[in-house]
């Protein structure tokens, strides 16, 4: 890319300062010849005279083009490599344009008018609101293709991928146990380490298996097994799927005549509505271990009884409630990621933000719907 100009002979001459800094004074046409010449006739000038900064005054050149640009990177990154200053002066919109394509950064900050930062309040409301608009209408979409997606899996099972949806089952299940039998282990032993404190009072500690397995199974246990699952595989779905929004692979598959949905979406929420419930009786079951350590070793109750009393608290439904708000919490958690991850645009930094929005959204929606359960199940009782 150039601007037309005269033909007129490259020269450059060195001024130098009694404070060490150097100006480079180019003029005439800076083309392929002229560009390699420069530069290896200045490394050595460069090394040797420049002590504090360097110049580029290109304000008399009448011919530039991409080897001249390419010129004045390599002249940058000389000037870097021994921690001195480099600006470039004398620049119009053509040279802005052709050094745009290769560095941004090789104007001189002087030369660059930016426009004012303030904006009209009224223009940020309007751009949010039509921000959220769309967002929300891309995750109706979203919802209607999942849908669709299911629907064809009905009507055609073999099109859904089982091989990736074992693998997906794989890295949000069977990885996921030791971190979330910890977390459970843990938890049940302070829960049932706090409720014995005041239960002890009451000679009531065989209570407290029957406060941890009600707790745990119908509440706790779904909402703890949930939030680390956000956390590890709602991240990651947002971020694999972004990657390949990013690297245009998912644009690849519509070219190809493949449904991103269908290909990418469906093993993730498949799989999590196949492992999170799992998940959370393999929580319960840690939990109530945690509980019976704190029985056994600080309130003298007995094996047992402790589970006696667990088995004789706990019903049908406490377990198949638990197990059903864990399908609804596995289904949000995988959509919202898979949504997150095909919202990406954009660099790298777009994917670290949907992992994150990802994480934050999931958490909130499962709060959210838990709260919802909780008062249906209040006016159905």
């Amino acid at each position: 890319m150039s601007f037309p100009s005269e033909n007129v002979p490259f020269q450059y001459e060195l001024i130098e300062n009694k404070m060490g800094d150097v100006t480079i004074l180019l003029k005439g046409r800076m083309d392929k010849e002229a560009a390699g010449t420069f530069l290896r006739q200045i490394h050595k000038l460069i090394k040797s005279k420049v002590s504090s900064s360097l110049s580029v005054d290109i304000e008399s050149l009448n011919y530039f083009d991409d080897y001249g640009a390419l010129a004045l990177m390599e002249i940058k990154e000389c000037i870097k490599s021994i921690d001195k200053q480099f600006k470039l002066i004398g620049t119009n919109d053509r040279v802005i344009s052709i050094l745009n394509l290769f560095d941004r950064n090789l104007q001189a900050p002087n030369d660059i008018k930016t426009p004012p930062t303030t904006r009209n309040p009224l223009v940020l409301v309007g751009e949010s609101s039509l921000k959220h608009f769309f967002n929300i209408r891309y995750m109706l979409s979203f919802v209607g293709s999942v849908a669709l997606a299911f629907l064809q899996i009905i009507i055609h099972p073999k099109s859904l991928r089982y091989g990736d949806t074992l693998t997906c089952m794989e890295k949000t299940g069977v990885a996921a146990v030791p971190i979330v039998g910890l977390i459970s282990f843990l938890l049940g032993l302070i829960m049932a380490f706090m409720s014995s404190i005041q239960l002890q009072q009451f000679g009531a500690n065989i209570y407290v298996a029957s406060l941890v397995a009600i707790a745990m199974v119908s509440e706790l246990g779904p909402i703890m097994t949930a939030i680390v699952v956000a956390g590890r595989s709602g991240s990651a779905f947002a971020a694999e799927i972004g990657t390949m929004k990013i690297s245009e692979e998912v644009d690849a598959l519509y070219t190809m005549g493949f449904n991103p949905t269908l290909f990418l979406a469906v093993p993730r929420i498949v799989a999590s509505l196949i492992v999170v419930p799992i998940l959370a009786l393999f929580s319960d079951i840690f939990a109530i271990a945690g509980g019976l350590t704190v029985g056994v070793l600080m309130l003298d109750l007995t094996a047992s009884s402790y589970i006696s009393q667990t088995i004789e608290t706990l019903t049908l439904f406490e377990v198949t409630w638990g197990l059903m708000k864990s399908m609804v919490f596995a289904l949000l958690i995988s959509w919202v990621g898979c949504l997150r991850g095909f919202q990406v645009r954009g660099g790298a930094a777009a994917v670290g933000n949907a992992a994150t929005s990802a994480v934050v959204t999931s958490i909130f929606l499962i709060i959210l719907f838990d709260s919802l359960f909780a008062i249906i199940r209040t006016y159905w009782g």
